[in-house]
């Protein structure tokens, strides 16, 4: 396992943010708050901190329902607390109406009766009650900082118990107290080992067996400070341990099993604190498939979110998301402990060719980046290994030398390469006494050198003395048992640091108050209506989105006139409030090119429109656009996180194809510029089969004014939909051809 000190991982912001700095943070009501800066839609910009210090560390803690009758279900529970409460010096108070003792400690009859006559005030009530509401309502009456509800049957059991969770949640509110649960269990009362150092990992779960493998890490060495189970969620949710584990300065990484987050905002919020102090954040969170959301919302009763959003949105905070709980570990475990990478490069070292070349394949097309060792490094190495063996990356060594030192000269020269920032050696099973000494040249260069050192030890068994002893007993080498964890886990941890190095926190530039556009846009809005194409186009009008010239027109005459102002030729299209897909009912005319064609045109599409029952406000006779690529650009709300930017493919490929990439409000224009190159088809922007590179610079443009519209018109635009957007040729600007918009 690794070492490192935690200020390896402070965050080389840009010039600009480091200027600005973290907001000032103060404690109030037993949270760390930044000032109350809100954005244009008076949401917050930076997250509250939590002080859960006393939560962790109590100083005196009530047990309500304490119990130590044999076959009780609280008495087990009874029992491990006054362990864990010993352990952290805390003084135990049981709380139970009938017993007068519980394990020879002085009972209370009510939370009331022990406040009374405690000279200190209790910091944390565990309640070992079916119903935890009474208890809390109780509580309010006495300073109790924290509360813990283990009962279930809450949101996790349908509407009845979503209900009966939001009452639990309003007398929280009511009370000042914070409460974690219900549906919780003891995973925060842990024991944790004291006997190891370096930076730990802080563990968030929504499911108390979920994290148990992350917990068990300790007997491989790797330090753990915090467990918080957070089960339902109905007061502290991931956010705010996100928040407060992210302050910590002994917390080098924060691992988190989520099944739904209560609150989308508030989770980017804690990412964007943890993305700016650096702080790795890892995480599982299910719901990929229906089967999986369902599954969560009747565990935690959560919202799981549109995936596709989900994702997005953690990548774009940098919450490094992984699919298994092996992949957590073994993840969280390197980031935590690794320090900073210094060269991107990747070198392969192993003893056989066919090793080196799939562990090469795999981390190649995971998109690791292994450069090719220059003709003098080559030359070096094959003073050492014979000149038949392939050295120039992978490193094929025929067989680690074991009765010299050789071996760790071949290391130490790979390591010395300056495009070399990790070496990665596969053993894929054990071979005495090569393999032993190969992992004791690896241990040892790895404490010599500054750079990243890992060993996938392939060996089923896992009980050799080489991988126990000498590779866990290194803080120095990441060691996996497999190819996958390992180029997973060195893909994550450099691309956290380049995103750190590179972070500009999108808070930062939100907008704080509404532009000149926002009164124009706002008053074309219709609540609870969809507009007409012609209104939508003015909508993106206000917002400086060029559509083409148009006039909306009511009479073949009018259309004639308009014609001839717009310029020949013309499409003619028929606008309306209800009108969604206009070309499947004919509605749409293109190219048309004398007077007697518009007339014509006009007659056929409001024929059509009596035909179908269609309501026209009229008809458009627009600018006949150049061709281009056509894009697609959008506003849709999501549940979880509130308004969402959209764009890709457009025109009929939108619904073939489905390329699209999406970002959470605010961002900035490299955020913009990521989400073209998660597209598929990104390359046709560039210019394919002989077509001219198109205006990204202008596509761009046109995504940032769509986020700015979505931030600004939050509360009134439901979705809006830019398709097909033109991109023209570079240096020609986009044109939004048609548009959809539906007011909230």
């Amino acid at each position: 396992m690794l070492g490192s000190t935690h200020g390896t991982f402070t965050n080389d912001l840009r010039a600009r943010v480091v200027a600005c700095g973290e907001p000032p943070l103060t404690a109030v009501h037993g949270t760390i708050t930044a000032p109350g800066d809100r954005d244009v839609s008076g949401r917050p910009l930076h997250a509250p901190v939590p002080d859960l210090d006393r939560f962790f560390r109590p100083r005196s803690v009530a047990v309500v329902g304490a119990s130590d009758a044999e076959g009780r279900p609280g008495t087990g529970i009874t029992r491990q607390l006054i362990a864990w409460a010993e352990r952290v010096g805390a003084r135990v108070h049981p709380v139970h109406p009938t017993r007068t003792t519980v394990f020879g400690l002085g009972c209370s009859p009510s939370v009331g009766a022990l406040a009374a006559t405690l000279a200190e005030p209790v910091d944390l009530a565990v309640l070992l009650v079916a119903d935890p509401l009474p208890v809390v309502e109780e509580l309010a009456e006495t300073k109790v900082r924290f509360a813990v509800a283990f009962a279930s049957g809450f949101a996790e059991t349908g509407q009845d118990g979503a209900e009966a969770q939001e009452r639990l949640a309003a007398a929280v509110r009511r009370s000042g107290i914070r409460l974690l649960g219900p549906n919780t269990n003891l995973n925060a009362f842990e024991r944790f080992r004291e006997d190891l150092d370096g930076p730990a990992i802080a563990l968030i779960t929504q499911s108390g067996h979920q994290g148990r493998p992350v917990h068990t890490l300790q007997e491989l060495g790797v330090r753990l400070s915090h467990w918080a189970p957070t089960g339902n969620e109905a007061d502290l949710e991931t956010a705010d341990f996100l928040s407060y584990f992210s302050q910590l300065p002994e917390v080098g990484a924060i691992a988190c099993y989520v099944e739904g987050l209560k609150d989308g905002r508030a989770f980017l919020l804690a990412a964007d604190r943890a993305a700016r102090r650096g702080v790795p954040v890892v995480a599982v969170k299910v719901g990929r498939t229906e089967t999986g959301a369902r599954t969560a919302a009747s565990h935690t009763g959560k919202l799981t979110g549109a995936d596709q959003v989900v994702d997005a949105a953690m990548r774009q905070f940098g919450v490094i998301r992984v699919d298994g709980l092996d992949e957590l570990q073994d993840t969280a475990t390197l980031l935590a402990r690794a320090r900073k990478p210094v060269a991107d490069g990747v070198v392969v070292y192993s003893i056989s060719g066919g090793t080196g070349a799939h562990f090469a394949d795999l981390a190649t097309a995971a998109g690791l980046t292994l450069p090719t060792l220059s003709e003098g490094k080559q030359a070096e190495l094959h003073q050492w290994i014979p000149p038949y063996l392939h050295v120039a990356n992978p490193v094929d060594n025929g067989g680690h030398p074991v009765g010299d030192r050789r071996g760790r000269k071949i290391i130490d020269a790979i390591l010395a390469d300056s495009s070399v920032g990790v070496l990665i050696c596969p053993i894929t099973g054990p071979f005495p006494p090569m393999s032993d000494r190969l992992a004791q040249d690896l241990v040892d260069a790895a404490e010599a050198t500054d750079k990243l050192v890992c060993v996938v030890w392939g060996s089923p068994v896992g009980t050799e003395a080489a991988y126990r002893e000498t590779l866990l007993g290194s803080s120095r080498v990441a060691t996996f048992r497999t190819f996958s964890n390992c180029i997973g886990a060195v893909k994550a941890y450099l691309d956290h640091h380049r995103f750190t190095t590179a972070y500009r926190s999108p808070f930062d530039e939100a907008p704080r108050t509404p532009s000149p556009s926002f009164r124009k846009a706002r008053a074309l809005m219709r609540p609870g209506r969809q507009l007409s194409e012609h209104a939508a186009k003015q909508l993106l009008r206000a917002y400086g989105i060029r559509v083409p010239r148009e006039q909306l027109v009511t009479s073949a005459a009018a259309a004639v006139r308009a014609a001839g102002l717009v310029g020949y030729p013309v499409v003619m299209k028929a606008s309306g409030t209800r009108l969604a897909h206009k070309s499947e009912l004919g509605l749409v005319k293109i190219g048309l090119t004398s007077a007697s064609q518009v007339r014509d045109a006009y007659r056929e599409l409001t024929d059509i429109a009596r035909y179908e029952g269609v309501d026209l406000d009229g008809v458009l006779v627009c600018q006949m656009v150049g061709r281009g690529v056509e894009m697609v650009v959008g506003v849709t709300r999501d549940p979880l996180f509130g308004p969402t930017v959209t764009v890709g493919l457009g025109g009929v490929l939108v619904e073939v194809l489905n390329d699209t990439a999406v970002r959470v409000p605010p961002f900035g224009e490299p955020q913009a510029r990521d989400m073209l190159g998660e597209l598929r088809g990104r390359a046709l922007l560039d210019g394919v089969r002989g077509a001219p590179p198109a205006d990204v610079d202008a596509l761009v443009e046109v995504v940032l004014r769509v986020q700015r519209m979505a931030l600004e018109l939050d509360g009134d635009l439901a979705e809006l939909d830019i398709n097909p957007l033109m991109v023209l040729p570079r240096g020609q600007g986009a044109v939004a051809l048609d548009a959809l918009a539906v007011c909230r």
